[in-house]
């Protein structure tokens, strides 16, 4: 189980009934893809490195530095021009590295020939708001794209990430089938980063 994934604050005035609780829970982006960097190093055998790409506003909303260090990944070595980028170890050998650079999915890994490859979308977790919802939707929408527009590559595997609510798990159950004959899996990603594929 992960914490510190989520962010609550104060919904609007237009979304205040729509929200379960006093806070919207807010998953970014980034913390969808650091959720999932970390299933994936827990759950490949030999897997020992991650790649993350995130951009400009996913570090605004996530700090992926900050929440990296909590768990004892050290940053080894910087990349980049931000504070956050870089090559981050922790004691067991593993490595996440923070690469603010776009055209290479989400997250990435590689080992023995196979890649894996995530196109992620985050969004507000507890909300009923039409216009929240519709950006959960959309969200999922737009990893199945962006996750079709890139080759095929005999031992890729690609992944459309998403937060893990009822809108999204309902949608998703909807198009797995197309998803998977395109050969993108659809994984989704609670709260505490517990990932469910899609099946």
């Amino acid at each position: 189980m992960l914490n510190d994934l989520i962010s609550f604050q104060r919904p609007p005035a237009n979304r205040v009934r729509s929200c379960e609780g006093e806070d919207e829970h807010h998953f970014s982006e980034g913390a969808v893809m650091i959720a999932f960097a970390m299933h994936l190093l827990r759950t490949v055998p030999g897997l020992m490195s991650v790649d993350i790409h995130p951009d400009g506003e996913h570090g605004k909303r996530f700090d992926f530095r900050g929440w990296l260090e909590k768990r004892d990944f050290v940053r080894s070595k910087p990349l980049g021009a931000t504070k956050y980028g870089g090559e981050y170890r922790n004691a067991a050998g593993q490595s996440v590295v923070i690469d603010p650079r776009s055209g290479c999915g989400d997250v990435a890994a590689e080992l023995g020939g196979k890649r894996f490859v995530a196109e992620c979308k985050g969004g507000v977790i507890n909300t009923k708001h039409p216009g929240q919802l519709s950006r959960l939707r959309r969200g999922l929408c737009e990893a199945v794209g962006l996750s079709l527009s890139s080759e095929v590559e005999l031992g890729k595997r690609q992944f459309a990430v998403v937060p893990k609510t009822p809108t999204t798990d309902k949608l998703a159950r909807q198009m797995i089938g197309r998803a998977k004959a395109a050969g993108i899996e659809i994984a989704l990603v609670d709260g505490t980063g517990n990932v469910f594929d899609v099946t």
